[in-house]
């Protein structure tokens, strides 16, 4: 029988950090808490003080941080074979961090006692049983993580429900089983599950990798079996293929299972809080996450649009604004005329029926060419301005010169020469970069801000080269996207040559041209 209330318990600070590529700083795990704390889960783990400083810092750091919604938990192993626990020095130091909660891991596999702890497997269950009972001693709320328990359960099932009894004798409030390997299927997982409810029936929870491709899915089926504590990770992130992704989780059961966890307003802090992490992480937000990502409710098929223009539930199974998502239409050679209409209104653009037409043809022509304005919605604004002449020119090009030297130390040299006319008036500048575009971008945005001075808040965020045909070799044709933004707005715009640096200029434009665009509306 699935529970009406569901515990979130958080271990992105350390399960998470585990993950290829991360590493979060003291004050960016205490910026994390603060948004899972908004988000309303009910446990933030902050790490394992008996592993590194950092982590003592934090939760040194985190005590004067007003913490309203959720406990913070302390993480680390169970005593360790053959010593006292009050002499263990993984315990003292959880001791000294002070959190109401400690998160205890034991083995519940006999490989593991053989092959790992080296013990015997009467004195690992002693490890669990000692352990728990003296941290409860203490005052503490202890979680009991069963590391390994599925994999234990199917090798030795009777050993594994006695690492659990160790934990629950010894007064554990949670018992939470570990599919520590991620390789658990879910018909294994709800059989294994309902067996372990047939033993203990409260407080039973699950900790599951991603290993198999099927961790949101087995902790969604868990709490069907009779689970009510659900641990997992902000975006999935974790070691190898990481943890269970709390932001999928979090709407399975709220929304599709009608289980209470987060409230409805916490809920629309979802989309937020994803790429928040992802920001202080310094990871690039994974666009086809379900729920959060910016994939999650685009469309771009024209039959598709059309349908959603008319009813959004036609294609999408939930309203974006729930989790905090919005609904984006794609533009591409698939799109029709629902497409451009809907693009041109948000722009505020009116269009004839002629117009459409042109816009159209004119997008899957660029298109076959190699141009995507996916992510180049920049480029396309202006494509439409253009085509349906809706548009003003900024400035003329008489003619640019690029020049890349290399000196006999190896150095390598950029200078870019221009000349730019606006409003009659001309102006010949030169700037050195990096390399050939950073010094073109320094020249055209040097020579404009003359007449344009909110050029000088652009920056430039991104910059990618794609090769559409690797049968070209250097000759390819290639396809630059660019990412601006000023104090405003983000912006991406592309351009498709032959030549790299036409390419580039043309998207150098399209960014340029769009601001300016901008600061006339």
């Amino acid at each position: 029988m699935k529970p009406k209330m569901v515990e979130l318990y958080d271990t992105t600070l350390r399960d998470g950090a585990q993950a290829r590529g991360i590493s979060f700083t003291v004050a960016a795990k205490v910026r994390i808490a603060e948004a899972l704390n908004e988000l309303g889960v009910q446990y933030i783990e902050g790490g394992w003080p008996g592993s590194n400083p950092k982590d003592i810092e934090f939760f040194k750091v985190i005590k004067d941080i007003p913490i309203s919604n959720a406990k913070i938990a302390a993480f680390g192993s169970t005593r360790r074979a053959n010593i006292k626990t009050e002499n263990d020095d993984n315990i003292i130091k959880i001791l000294e961090v002070g959190t109401p909660v400690v998160t205890i891991f034991g083995k519940s596999w006999t490989l593991h006692v053989k092959d790992v702890l080296k013990t015997e497997f009467k004195e690992n269950l002693n490890m669990i049983h000692d352990t728990v009972k003296f941290l409860k001693s203490e005052g503490r709320d202890v979680f009991f993580d069963a590391e390994h328990f599925f994999d234990g359960f199917k090798d030795d099932p009777k050993y594994a429900l006695e690492s659990l009894a160790a934990a629950n004798d010894a007064g554990a409030d949670r018992l939470v089983l570990c599919d520590t390997n991620g390789g658990t299927m879910p018909d294994e997982m709800l059989q294994i599950i309902k067996k372990v409810r047939e033993k203990f029936k409260k407080g039973i929870g699950v900790h599951i990798h991603n290993d198999s491709g099927v961790a949101v899915a087995n902790s969604c089926l868990a709490v069907t079996a009779g689970a009510m504590h659900i641990q997992g990770t902000i975006n999935g992130y974790g070691e190898r293929a990481g943890n269970a992704d709390l932001c999928c989780i979090i709407p399975n059961l709220k929304i599709k299972m009608g289980i209470d966890c987060i409230s409805d307003s916490q809920l629309s802090l979802l989309v937020q809080t994803s790429r928040f992490v992802d920001e202080l992480a310094n990871m690039k937000p994974n666009s086809k996450l379900p729920y959060v990502g910016s994939s999650s409710f685009a469309h771009k098929g024209g039959m598709h649009v059309n349908a959603v223009q008319k009813n959004t539930k036609t294609f999408e199974h939930i309203d974006p604004l729930l989790v905090g998502a919005k609904r984006e239409i794609l533009v591409s050679e698939l799109s029709g005329k629902s497409n451009i209409l809907i693009k041109a209104s948000e722009y505020g653009l009116s269009l004839k029926n002629e117009d459409i037409g042109r816009i159209l043809k004119k997008l899957k022509e660029h298109e076959h060419k190699g141009y995507e304005f996916e992510a180049a919605e920049g480029s396309f604004e202006l494509l439409i301005r253009k085509t349906a002449g809706k548009y003003k020119k900024f400035f003329n090009l008489e003619g640019f010169r690029v020049i890349v030297e290399k000196d006999e130390k190896g150095k390598m040299y950029s200078e870019a020469t221009i000349k730019v006319t606006v409003d009659g008036k001309s102006e010949h500048t030169a700037a050195e970069g990096d390399g050939p575009i950073n010094a073109l971008d320094s020249a055209l945005r040097k020579a404009l801000e003359k007449f344009y001075p909110s050029l000088a808040d652009v920056k430039l965020a991104d910059f990618k080269v794609r090769v559409m045909d690797a049968k070209g070799g250097t000759a390819a044709k290639v396809r630059v996207l660019i990412e601006s933004k000023d104090k405003n707005r983000v912006w991406g715009t592309v351009g498709v040559s032959e030549n790299i640096i036409e390419a580039s200029w043309e998207a150098l434009v399209d960014s340029i041209e769009y601001k300016l665009l901008k600061e006339q509306e």
